[in-house]
């Protein structure tokens, strides 16, 4: 089974997201807006119970911390992708790290710039469009970030939640 690991950021963040996302992200019904901080990976039954066990002691390790998402930004040339950028992504850092250790440890495709997707699979024309009307936006969101989730992909193609961790819960 495909599984990943994300954070859900608050609602004020969610419906924001969510504003554009309706509009421009191809994913919008497979998956609430979210922060993923380990890339999908295949796992079998017998292995998740040392996931699961792994995850829960870098929640426990985890204290609460705030993040703020402050503009608009993209991967592009290398993907036409929107995403709401994080000022201080050094907690998230953090946690992919940790994500990628033990019987999580997993080759990784991409380099983690941790990053909340707005917008994904438009036309090229119609990225500079709104990329041009969005970038000058200043967000300004704030969100509380206490745990994480395990997520699994079901047969649809949608995510849903298998786990929750508390972070900082000893």
């Amino acid at each position: 089974m495909k599984y990943t690991v994300a954070i859900f950021p608050g609602h004020e963040v969610q419906e924001r997201a969510n504003s554009y996302r309706k509009r421009y992200d191809s994913h919008y019904a497979l998956i609430q807006p979210h922060l993923k901080l380990k890339w999908p990976f295949e796992a079998s039954d017998e292995n998740l119970p040392a996931i699961i066990e792994q995850i829960e002691q870098i929640a426990k390790d985890t204290e609460p911390f705030e993040l703020l998402f402050h503009k608009i930004k993209t991967f592009y040339p290398t993907n036409p992708v929107l995403f709401f950028g994080v000022q201080d992504p050094s907690s998230l850092q953090t946690l992919h790290s940790k994500l990628n250790e033990g019987p999580l440890k997993r080759e990784e495709k991409y380099v983690f710039v941790p990053h909340l997707t707005i917008a994904q699979d438009m036309i090229e024309d119609e990225f500079h469009d709104v990329y041009g009307r969005l970038k000058m936006i200043n967000l300004n969101l704030k969100s509380k970030i206490d745990r994480i989730s395990l997520l699994y992909q079901l047969g649809d193609k949608t995510w849903t939640t298998h786990q929750t961790f508390l972070l900082g819960q000893k």
